[in-house]
Order: structure tokens, then C-alpha cells, then sequence
């Protein structure tokens, strides 16, 4: 029998969709802006993976939002060692508790003390540190594996997609050593990106985990004169964060933002509608929307909309990882145009996606044109 201990962090990634990029201290305002929990419904798919293999499973969880509730929905008949600190009385805490980091080392402690095989986490790089430490003052070689759910995800220990997650937890047989990295995210927001290696944890050796995040590499400049050259008036684009895209922003005349989305068209845009406030009407043609979230992204979409991105170093993920502003719904409204050097296609075997939504991410799998010069193209597949 396997025990895994499964935690989750209930307010990871609620600051992607609206903009926030991430939700460290701005739980408020992410809700203030609409954002709804996506951890929740990231630990149901994995642990409903769980089942997909022959394997007795005993999980090991906390009350409420922080486990049980996810565990109880999947089937599963926990063994429940506690609660957040701010929860009720009783099992379950509220569902909109605002869990801290001592509630996830608090429930780490206890998986020690009850013997897992594992840890199944859900969040991102913070929730990933708090385990991975906890653990470390432990001395305890317990490995651990993360459930995606967070904004910036940019360590080695998380699966690529929540599914794989469930499916790794219960099939792996052996592991080595992954990175847990992190970034500040005050700095993040400000546009400036530097990884602190936070801890090393054994992690399942498995395909289906992400690489940790590269930084930085090669020339972009034709790259993205190319582009630049090839956008049409009447056409509106979605322009992701990122080094390379970036390149494309200032060919087009405009200083972008860094790690944000920002929304360009060259001809006369529509005023923003419903109190959209990101969006703003442009007669001249130009930037329309800076740094926006999904639902300002969304409102400003025309009849043909292009969506540019370009992959992860050393991960290959399109969407999903720092551009959840790019929506499911943006995506199913555009054409998707994915461009990187050669260097950074060298390092990849596949491209990956993770928007949230499985029905997408399956429509988007096979075989890609990404464009890696001014007119050169290179077929990859998305995995």
C-alpha cells in the first residue's frame, strides 16, 4: 500500500487570471478583481489520476480546503492529522480560509509523523519551499512531487500537469534529487525575474515532470523583426511576457511589459465596456491593452485575434506557466503564433500546455510551426 500526504494551498493561482502574477499578500485584491480558487479543482484532477492505476492508495490529508475536502470529493476515505490554524472548529475549516505557510509545514510535520511514501503538494514555487524546507529541518528524505497550481512554477519537483501528477504519485519506483527555486514576487510584478535556489528534495523520477526554469539566451532580433514585419492592420494581438516577445513589442513601437500580456492593433480599437478598465480606445492604432488581465484581454478581442507566445527554457510550456492571464477562452478566440530561437527549440523535445481546461489542452496537442527566424519555421510537437 502506498500513504501519500496530500496538501493544498486553496489560494494558489487566484492572481493569474486577473493580472497579479502572483498571490503572495494580494488574496484581497484577487478576489476584489473576480478571481475565483483554481487549486481546488487542480487537486481533484490529480487525485482522480490516482485510481487510473492498480495500486491500494491510502491518503493522508488536512481538514477542509487544505486537503479533505479535494480527497473526500475524489472518493477517498482520508486519515485527516489536522486543520488550518484559522479554521473552525470541527474538521472543516471555512472554505475561503486564507491559509499561511505555517499551516502547509504544520501538515508536512504531520505526514512525517504518520509515515507517507510521499508528499503530493498543490500550489506553486512558495508552497513548494515551505515543503521542501520543512522536510529539510525534518532531516527526512520523504520525497515530494507538486500539483501546478500557482502562478510561477519555476522548480523541477512539480509534474507537468495535474493529471500527471495523480498518475506519477502512484507509479513511480524511484527518485532522484530536483530543485526548488523561487522568485520575490514584489519584484516580479515590478518586471524583474531572479530564481533563488531554495532547497534540493528528492522528487519521483519520472517523464512527466517539468524541467526547473531556464533564464536568459540567445539573440531575438531578426526573430522578431520578422514578426513585427507580418502583423496586419484590423488584426488584434495578444503579446505574452518574456524576453523574446518582448523583442517583438519594441519592433512594434511600444515598450511592453516584461511578464505581462499586453493587447496590440493597429487600427482603431473599441472603448472598454462594462467597466473593463484595462481597455482603452486607441484611434491611432497602437497598444490597447497594458499589462492586462484575462477579463481585459477578453474585451478586447475583435473578429480575428492572434495569440503570440513563446515556450519556457528548459520546460517548453506555452501556456500555463506565468501567462494564465492568456485564458482558455482568449485561446479558443485566436490563432496561436509560437515563436523562439533555435537555441531554446534545441533544449526541448515537446511543447507543453496547461491551461485548465483538459478539452483544450488536448485540442492543442500534435504538431506545431514555430517560428525560430524572420521567415523560418520549425515543426515540434505539443505534448
Amino acid at each position: 500500500m502506498r500513504r501519500i500526504g496530500v496538501v493544498v494551498n486553496p489560494i494558489a493561482g487566484m492572481g493569474g487570471r486577473v493580472g497579479l502574477k502572483g498571490t503572495d499578500g494580494k488574496v484581497a485584491e484577487a478576489r476584489d478583481r473576480g478571481a475565483d480558487p483554481r487549486a481546488p479543482d487542480r487537486a481533484r484532477a490529480a487525485l482522480d489520476a490516482l485510481d487510473e492505476y492498480d495500486t491500494e492508495v491510502e491518503v493522508v490529508t488536512v481538514a477542509g480546503a487544505m486537503g479533505g475536502d479535494a480527497v473526500r470529493d475524489a472518493g477517498f476515505d482520508p486519515v485527516v492529522v489536522g486543520r488550518p490554524e484559522r479554521g473552525r472548529s470541527g474538521e472543516s475549516g471555512p472554505i475561503d480560509a486564507e491559509t499561511t505557510a505555517s499551516d502547509t509545514r504544520n501538515a508536512v510535520r504531520a505526514f512525517v509523523d504518520h509515515g507517507v511514501d510521499l508528499v503530493l503538494f498543490v500550489g506553486g514555487d512558495g508552497t513548494a519551499v515551505d515543503v521542501a524546507e520543512t522536510l529539510d529541518e525534518l532531516d527526512s528524505e520523504i520525497p515530494i512531487l507538486g500539483v501546478p497550481a500557482g502562478v510561477k512554477i519555476y522548480s523541477s519537483v512539480f509534474a507537468v500537469r495535474p493529471r500527471e501528477a495523480g498518475i506519477v504519485a502512484v507509479s513511480f519506483t524511484d527518485t532522484e534529487t530536483g530543485e526548488v527555486n523561487d522568485v520575490d514576487e514584489d519584484e516580479y510584478r515590478a518586471q524583474e525575474v531572479s530564481t533563488e535556489l531554495r532547497a534540493i528534495a528528492k522528487t519521483p523520477v519520472a517523464e512527466e515532470r517539468q524541467a526547473s526554469k531556464q533564464l536568459g539566451g540567445g539573440t531575438v532580433e531578426t526573430l522578431a523583426e520578422g514578426v513585427a514585419e507580418d502583423v496586419q492592420p484590423g488584426v488584434t494581438y495578444a503579446l505574452g511576457p518574456g524576453g523574446t516577445v518582448g523583442a517583438i513589442k519594441s519592433n512594434l513601437g511600444f515598450e511592453g511589459t516584461p511578464l505581462g500580456v499586453d493587447v496590440f492593433r493597429e487600427t482603431e480599437a473599441r472603448s472598454a465596456s462594462d467597466g473593463v478598465s484595462g481597455v482603452t480606445a486607441n484611434r491611432d492604432g497602437g497598444l490597447v491593452v497594458r499589462d492586462g488581465s484575462a477579463a481585459e484581454i477578453e474585451a478586447a478581442l475583435d473578429d480575428r485575434n492572434v495569440v503570440v507566445v513563446s515556450p519556457i527554457g528548459g520546460q517548453g510550456f506555452v501556456f500555463g506557466r506565468g501567462n494564465q492571464q492568456i485564458s482558455p477562452e482568449v485561446i479558443r478566440r485566436s490563432e496561436v503564433e509560437v515563436v523562439a530561437t533555435r537555441a531554446k527549440l534545441d533544449d526541448l523535445d515537446a511543447l507543453r500546455v496547461d491551461t485548465g481546461d483538459p478539452k483544450l489542452d488536448e485540442d492543442l496537442r500534435g504538431w506545431h510551426c514555430v517560428r525560430v527566424g524572420r521567415y523560418e519555421r520549425r515543426l515540434i510537437s505539443i505534448e
